[in-house]
């Protein structure tokens, strides 16, 4: 079987005062997730369990995201987490910390027999 793209979902997040990657980053993914709303696996008739599901996470500092605790954030599917440098981090005006943005792309496959017409 081939592993098939069926659906590309973006999203930022934001830790604006406690600098928390993982957070921003969790925030990010669920951003991307709740801007669709998609039966993909009742449509193919797969399980939920099925889906394969890549995620790439933008944030300044990737070593500072623990990639482990972002996979609590799907409630079904096989989630594959990569964090990569991206993002922002942007200093507050007075000194007093940073803010961070995370940027998240969610991919969504299935393993699929392509159709021979």
């Amino acid at each position: 079987m081939a592993k098939t793209r069926l659906v590309h979902q973006f999203g930022m997040g934001t830790s604006i005062r406690s600098r928390n990657y993982t957070e921003a980053a969790a925030r990010a993914i669920r951003d991307a997730l709740w801007h669709n709303s998609l039966n993909l696996a009742d449509a193919f008739d797969f399980p939920r369990e099925a889906m394969l599901i890549d995620v790439e996470i933008g944030v300044q500092r990737p070593e500072a995201v623990d990639s482990d605790a972002l996979l609590g954030v799907f409630p079904y599917g096989q989630p594959s987490i990569t964090v990569v440098k991206g993002g922002l981090d942007i200093d507050k005006p007075d000194g007093s910390g940073t803010s961070v943005i995370a940027n998240a792309a969610v991919i969504v496959s299935f393993d699929m027999e392509p159709r021979h017409d």
